[in-house]
């Protein structure tokens, strides 16, 4: 499901129209950005955790020719499946 399809699947569910739906998209994914942007973790009961990890810098060997390369460390987003979540799509 792309993000279009995610409106509009959203719109039918709360029933309001797709450019409403649209923004509450939009609003919903901009917070969860400016939350994890702001170091800070989110937690839903059930679906899951949304959170910020610090991965160091590594060296690796480019498998193509040999060569040595740094990679810089980085921020990546995390997410950990909650239980509720799981078992829904388990069964």
């Amino acid at each position: 499901m792309n993000k279009t399809e995610f409106v509009d699947a959203f719109a039918e569910k709360v029933s309001c129209t797709k450019v409403e739906a649209g923004k509450m998209v939009n609003a919903f994914f901009d917070l969860i950005s400016d939350t994890l942007k702001d170091g800070n973790d989110i937690r839903v009961v059930g679906f899951g955790t949304f959170k910020v990890v610090d991965v160091k810098e590594k060296n690796i060997t480019n498998p193509q020719n040999g060569s040595k390369m740094t990679v810089p460390a980085s921020k990546r987003v995390r997410f950990a499946v909650g239980k509720a979540l799981k078992d829904a799509v388990n069964h």
